[in-house]
Order: C-alpha cells, then structure tokens, then sequence
C-alpha cells in the first residue's frame, strides 16, 4: 500500500508519488498554452504546499522561505475538509481556460491529468460531510481506526520532523499546539456530521478508533514528548525541552485526545452495524463518486463486482496445482492457504526475536531485487529505502504494510513498513510480494523517481492516483517473479498468487460492503474462505475498506491495465519492443487516470514505431 505517508498528495495513493519526466518520442509544445498552464501549476502547488505542511516536511521543503511551515500540522476544519485538493478544486475555471487542444505529449497528458483530479475535488465538495483525510482518499469519516491526526501526526512527528536547531525544536512544539487545535477542529466536524447529516461509523470501526485513542492517550509522554527529548539531545540543543512538551501535552492535547474519546463514547449507542457506506444517507452516490476516484476509470459498482469475481476464479486456477503439488487437497483454494499459512516451519515466533528475524529477511530480500533492476530500467532512484515495524501504538487499526517517500532532497531515506503486531499473518512464503511491492520495483522506485526527475512541474510531481500507483505495485510482484525473484523459492509462487487473489477479492468484497449490503462478518468470511488470510488479517482488511471506500478496487483493477498496455505494446511493436522503454513511457509520463495513462503508452508506441 501506498501512504502512511503525509505526501502532499498522497496515495494514493495514494498515491505514492509516480515518476515524471519527458516522454519518448513525444516533444513537449511550445508557446503561450504550455506557458499558461505550467504558470498555473506553479500556482496550485504553492497553495497545496501551504495547506499541507506536513507534506512540505516530508518532500523537505519546510525551510527557507517555508520555514514557517515546519511549526504547523495540515488544517483540520470544516472550511480544509478538502485537505490538498481544494486548491484544485479552485483551478478548474482557470484550467478549463487553457486552450488543451494546442498542447502535445507530455503537456497535454499533464493538463488531462490535472484537469481530472480538480474535477474529482469539485465532486468531493458537493458532499457536506466526511472530506479528504491524510491520505488523500475520499473518506465519510473524519475519525476512524485509520483517520484523523491522532493516526498520522505521532509517528510523523518522530520520523519525519527533523531537529537540528533551536528552531527546530520550537517548531516541534508548535506543531504540538496544532495537534491539539486539528483534533479538536476533528471532533467538531464529527459530531456535525453526525448530528446534520447522520453519518457516523459502524460500531465496530469505533471501537477500534477508541481503542486506538486510549492507547495514545495512555503512551502521550512517550509517543510525542520524548521523540523531542531524544532529538535535541542528539543534536546538542540546549534548553528545558521536556517541561514545555509536556506541558502541551499533558493539556491541550491530552484534552483534544480526551474530546475524541467522549465524542466516540457518546455517539457509540447510536451507531449500526451496516458496514457499507451505501446504507447511510446519499451513500449510493457516495460510493459511486468514490469508486471513480479511486479506479479513474467510469467502471460502476456492478461491472467492478463481476471483474473481481471473474479474476478471483482465473487466479484460484492457476494456484490450485501448486497446492496439489504441496499435499494441500482439501478444500478451497483459500481453506488450502490457510492451511499452509499455519504450518509452523513457515513462521516467524510472534516474538521480538521472531520479528527480529523477519525484518532481517525483507532487507536481504530488498537488497537481492535490488541488483536486478537495472536489466529493466533505464534510470534508477538515488533514494535508498528502509524497512521499518509500525509503530506498535497504532499498529492494531494499520494496514499491514505501505511504503512512505524519502525527502525532495535525497536526505531522508524511503521507508517500506510491516505490520508486526502478531507475526502469524506473514507466512514465509507470502512475505517476497510484499517486499517487490513496497520497495523495489514497486513503490519506492516510483516515488523516488518522481521526486527526483527534472523539468517536471512539482505539482506533476507530487499528484497521486491510487489505481496507478497500487496498480504500478502490483505490477511490480509480476515483474520481480519475470526477473526470476522466485526461483529459488518456488513456494514464494503461491504469496504472488495470494496477493494477486487477495487483491481481486478486494474488488468483490469493497463493492459487496458498498453497493450489495455485505455485512462485515460477510466480508471477512469471503475474504477468509477465497484468500486463505489469518481472521485477524481479514478483520483488519475488511474494517479498511469500511473506511476508505472504493480504494480497494483500485489495486487490481490499474495493474491489470497496466499489463495489458504492456502487452499491447509489445503485439504492435514485435521485435522493436523494448521493456526498459515501455517502463520509461509508463513513469516518466507521471501518475495519471488509467484512461490517459492508454494515451500515453499509445503515443510511445507511435513513436518507436
């Protein structure tokens, strides 16, 4: 998965930021349009960096003229419920008044690109309640198990805000006094959409946010006063650091924490269990609008649904012999998985040496896939990725892995992290897709080249489309398997076909809770019985797609157009088909709609041709 990231634009997606840079056999136009509409970009980006200080530390840019930006976390009122996009929404007067039709190549797919997503922001508007939470994503609800500061700004503030001066640290406590002001403005608009527009999660997903909540309520010191206590003492920064974080802390927001909480507390008899989206008031047009977004495609929920039950059935087919092979006969393909799953000899012990262990073995696999990139990409990250646990406090309500950028600047590493709050879910087997598919080919090859490509707008740069981008990583599990990454482990065949399987069970299950009335024990049985997931993983899974509607569609859905413009590609280009260049065509263009990531590829074709 794309995003604990705080991108500016995130996920994906979001997403991961995706590559840009200039077109094979495409030539950029010239003249007034290009200049218009670049001037514009230019525009939007200064005030998506304005409304997203925590994007501005993490691509580092929170220094300088933006210092200022270093004391401040993201708006959390009603006004910014947009979050990023609502400087995009502002700009589509202003991007329709470009003349498109004279622009080419690379200019006219970033003005499609663009032009899109304002479009997508200005439906996101339309809808009084919810907004664009930290990921980017669409969501309903302002609080959740996977929503609100309380989720991002702990882990944030100790990875990303970085400490080098005595304004560093003043700046680390004003960001302290804005976590405060952001969950109180949260709590706020909860209880608004609940009391005007009756929307409030299921009970399940609040009780998960509640556990969450007084988990950070129990650990403030040590999730937000020591990270500041360690930092300046790292760096030799004198002062009393600890008495005015704590004092902070111990007040405004342990009494924000504490409005979120009662908020949850007092609304919990209210809430129901119908875990769709679809069930609540204007849902149906929700999903929908949520479902574009999330796949930019115009697919509806009833034609995703059959795409995922069909893919489901072709890649139960090709697993089956591998299992038969292996004495797992009995049952569905996913009852076999899960068989195999709980066979000891291939887990790690759920203990701090297990964890130990496994982590040990995602870095010697990031560094084997990393030797091999180069027979298939032209250019290469200078970036460098690490793999790092959840943090364990929020580790309970986290996906159970996503990707996180380095710097602008190249002095911050990326970052792939694991869920490891109990080991049991991560079979030996299933673990190499994972890697392939957060860090290298997968995600971090992708954000990093976008950071740092020339002559790209950065609002080009940092825009995310999660279709794209968790479609570019799937992807890249099928890539690392062509380049031989499973050869040596065949079982590691059967986590591609999991992933792959979980992936496309997504799809049925995401539209099942949203548009069929699934419940949530519906889901989680589906997901257990087709995927062969471990029930705390499947309880986890399917809560997600409660809370980010659409989103799970988007995996399997962009790779599976991804493959079939490669494979398109190469039936129009026979011998001229060249890999390195069809990957070149695919990110250097940038993170776009899947419909205009087809023209890409078409144009790159024409041009070999």
């Amino acid at each position: 998965m794309m995003n604990r990231r705080h991108l500016l634009m995130g996920a994906a997606g979001a997403g991961l930021l995706a590559g840009c840079g200039t077109l094979p056999g495409a030539p950029a136009t010239g003249g007034g349009a290009r200049d218009q509409a670049r001037a514009l970009y230019d525009a939007i980006f200064a005030q998506v960096l304005e409304a997203s200080p925590m994007g501005a530390t993490s691509l580092g840019l929170d220094s300088g003229e933006h210092a200022a930006l270093k004391a401040r976390l993201d708006s959390r009122t009603y006004a910014d419920r947009l979050n990023v996009l609502k400087p995009l929404a502002a700009a589509r007067d202003g991007l329709a008044g470009i003349d498109a039709g004279s622009l080419s190549g690379r200019d006219r797919s970033d003005h499609d690109t663009v032009t899109w997503m304002a479009g997508m922001a200005g439906e996101i508007a339309a809808f009084p309640f919810g907004g664009v939470d930290s990921y980017m994503y669409p969501c309903p609800y302002v609080i959740s198990q996977l929503t609100g500061l309380y989720q991002a700004v702990p882990d944030f503030l100790d990875s990303q805000h970085s400490v080098e001066s005595n304004a560093d640290a003043e700046a680390y406590l004003g960001r302290l006094e804005s976590f405060a002001e952001g969950m109180t403005h949260e709590a706020e608009r909860a209880r608004m959409d609940a009391s005007d527009h009756r929307i409030l999660p299921p009970d399940f997903i609040m009780d998960k946010a509640l556990a969450q909540l007084r988990s950070l309520r129990g650990n403030l010191d040590a999730m937000l006063v020591q990270p500041l206590v360690r930092k300046t003492n790292e760096a030799g920064v004198a002062g009393v650091w600890d008495a005015r974080a704590a004092q902070i802390v111990n007040g405004p927001v342990a009494r924000a924490v504490d409005a979120q909480i009662d908020f949850l507390t007092r609304h919990r008899p209210q809430a129901v269990h119908d875990a769709g989206i679809g069930a609540r008031r204007d849902g149906e047009r929700y999903y929908d609008m949520c479902l574009r977004f999330q796949t930019s495609t115009g697919l509806s929920p009833t034609e995703a649904h059959q795409i995922g039950l069909d893919q489901v059935a072709q890649i139960q087919a090709l697993a089956d012999p591998l299992l038969r092979a292996r004495g797992y006969t009995d049952g569905s393909v996913g009852v076999r998985l899960t068989a195999m799953g709980r066979d000891p000899a291939w887990l790690y012990p759920n203990t701090d040496e297990g964890r130990a262990e496994l982590l040990a073995d995602l870095n010697r696999q990031v560094a084997a896939v990393t030797a091999r990139m180069p027979e298939v990409f032209a250019r290469m990250p200078r970036a460098q990725v690490e793999v790092r646990r959840v943090p364990p406090a929020i580790e309970l309500g986290a996906p159970r892995g996503y990707a996180q950028s380095g710097s602008l600047d190249g002095s911050r590493p990326g970052a792939y992290y694991i869920n490891l709050h109990d080991t049991t879910i991560w079979p030996k087997w299933a673990l190499p897709t994972l890697t392939y598919h957060e860090s290298l080919p997968g995600h971090h090859l992708q954000g990093s080249l976008a950071l740092e490509a020339t002559d790209t707008p950065m609002l080009l740069k940092v825009l995310g489309f999660n279709a794209y981008g968790e479609g570019w990583g799937l992807y890249a599990e099928q890539l690392a398997g062509e380049l031989g990454m499973y050869d040596d482990f065949p079982e590691g065949m059967l986590g591609f076909h999991q992933s792959f399987l979980y992936r496309a069970a997504r799809i049925v299950i995401d539209t099942g809770l949203h548009h069929q009335g699934w419940s949530r024990e519906q889901a989680i049985a589906y997901m257990i019985d087709t995927v062969g997931l471990a029930p705390g993983a499947a309880e986890s899974e399917c809560e997600r797609y409660c809370v980010w509607p659409g989103q799970a569609c988007g995996y399997k859905i962009g790779h599976t157009e991804i493959d079939r413009l490669r494979t398109s590609a190469r039936d129009r280009l026979g011998d001229r088909f060249d890999i390195k260049g069809f990957h070149s065509a695919v990110l250097d263009g940038g993170a776009m709609p899947l419909d205009v990531l087809g023209r890409v590829v078409d144009q790159w074709v024409a041009g070999v041709r």
